[in-house]
């Protein structure tokens, strides 16, 4: 398993810039832009080049043969130009500039993201998959701990200082990521395998519906919240920036804690009934945050509040794919991941707006009511789960 380490590192590099660029970037657009939606809209530029650009350039790294291999060539264009134009986004002198820069920067991301997702099955044998990803999870996760808790203190000195932080680890992950990992020697030999013609009449039954349903409401809430607090901090509860960005540290460091526990419960209890338990932990926990105003508080429930997303987020792909017949696994996680970016993509405006209209405080208002829409949803899949199954 030390390739797949090695490789988490790689997810390591990309989580910690995601999580800083959601957590400092508002702040920047908050600068020249007084609409909360409009900032919303603007941070959802990745998931739009998620849905377009990332599926294809994910289809031709597979047709892709050079001698470093197949994934390799994307990692070594698309990450020093990451690296280039994170570097650059403090230094902008104007909303075009900044925006320019974002693009280009989350184009350059595109271009290495699902190469390097893919490198994981390429070099993984199938029996060792699951331990994979949760290592990569991990490590993604944190990941975001880092961004959250180093980048905030980096932040308060000099805020160009965590985005060239970052630049620099993009570029250790690549010299990590190619000097280790020799995609010719290291993939695995693959095999075409022909499988019976996916029925979608079948496969899109109402179980698998009313899940979809469920994720794309949590994500609503969850993505929007995440892109949107730093803000909510700071307007609402008078934190400084770097206050506001640290305190979603409880949240992803709950989380990261949570992870193997809570599949572990999935296995024993059934994924189902641990899904209910955590959005209904979310929903008390995201109703408490209206009553706070004590940054201590605030974090003890982001903690408590992360416990829960685990018990959801690491128990749900798993379920989608439960839901349907062996066959379908990979139509069922291109849906879940297609739920998932349209939610990322809706939500930050959309909450936005409602914060346009009723102020910063309708935030976890907002967040909660998403989420008894996803316990409705969610409590309308009926299933014959097996719950002795291995986590």
């Amino acid at each position: 398993m030390r390739k797949t380490w090695l490789l988490g590192f790689g997810f390591f590099g990309i989580s910690i810039g995601w999580s800083l660029y959601n957590g400092f970037v508002p702040f920047f657009l908050d600068n020249f832009i007084t609409s909360t939606a409009l900032i919303g809209f603007l941070m959802t530029v990745d998931n739009y080049i998620a849905l377009f650009l990332q599926p294809y350039i994910g289809q031709l790294s597979d047709r892709t043969q050079t001698k470093v291999g197949r994934r390799m060539p994307y990692l070594l264009v698309g990450i020093p130009l990451a690296a280039l134009f994170y570097a650059l986004l403090p230094f902008h002198t104007s909303l075009v500039m900044l925006i320019f820069f974002m693009i280009c920067m989350n184009l350059s991301m595109a271009i290495f993201r699902s190469p390097t997702i893919a490198l994981m099955p390429d070099i993984t044998p199938e029996v060792n998959r699951t331990k994979a990803n949760g290592i990569i999870n991990f490590m993604g996760g944190c990941g975001a701990i880092l961004a959250f808790s180093v980048g905030s203190y980096l932040f308060s000195i000099k805020e160009y200082l965590p985005f060239l932080a970052v630049s620099a680890i993009f570029l250790l992950v690549l010299l990590v990521v190619f000097t280790n990992i020799k995609e010719n020697q290291d993939s695995i030999t693959y095999t075409e395998t022909l499988v019976p013609k996916i029925n979608y009449k079948d496969e899109l039954n109402p179980p698998t519906l009313y899940l979809l349903a469920a994720i794309f409401f949590w994500f609503i809430s969850i993505q929007g919240m995440e892109a949107l607090f730093t803000l909510y901090g700071v307007n609402e509860l008078g934190l400084s920036k770097s206050a506001s960005a640290f305190s979603l540290t409880f949240f992803s460091l709950s989380f990261v804690l949570s992870a193997i526990p809570s599949g572990l419960l999935g296995a024993k209890f059934g994924k189902k009934k641990v899904i209910v338990v955590g959005v209904i932990g979310l929903i008390f926990s995201f109703l408490l945050l209206n009553w706070i105003e004590s940054v201590v508080y605030l974090r003890i429930v982001l903690f408590l509040g992360g416990l829960f997303w685990a018990c959801v987020n690491i128990n749900a792909y798993p379920f989608i794919v439960s839901t349907g017949s062996t066959t379908s696994y990979g139509t069922r996680t291109g849906l879940y991941y297609l739920v998932s970016s349209l939610a990322a993509i809706i939500s930050p405006p959309t909450l936005g707006l409602f914060i346009d209209f009723f102020g910063f405080g309708i935030l976890f208002w907002a967040a909660a009511g998403s989420l008894v829409l996803a316990l409705a949803c969610i409590w309308r899949v009926h299933d014959k789960e097996i719950v002795t199954e291995g986590a």
